[in-house]
């Protein structure tokens, strides 16, 4: 079974933006808790409920839609070559200026 490191490695890497606002909540949170700053305390509680809200709202809605397999789309097959070719192009030749 994984440890609750390797599990809190790989959401912080799956999930890069909400761990970062998790984080920067978690140090508002400190820092107003340890200089008595209540409303940085607030700002940092709500920003780590949210992240965590958001990142299970994701797995939810994940785990809802199912992935269907796209369909594989029809091969045209051109027709056999033609017995006669194609016409050749005749360019007529232009005199240049001046002659």
């Amino acid at each position: 079974m994984d440890s609750w490191t390797q599990r809190f490695k790989s959401l912080y890497r799956r999930e890069p933006a909400l761990s970062f606002v998790a984080t920067a909540g978690a140090v508002n949170v400190a820092i107003g808790g340890l200089g008595e700053h209540w409303s940085l305390m607030a700002v940092g509680f709500g920003a780590v409920g949210g992240a965590i809200a958001l990142g299970l709202r994701q797995r939810y809605r994940q785990r809802g839609t199912q992935i269907v397999p796209p369909r594989r789309s029809a091969t045209y097959v051109l027709p056999p070559a033609p017995t006669t070719g194609l016409p050749l192009l005749s360019i007529p030749k232009k005199q240049p200026p001046g002659r």
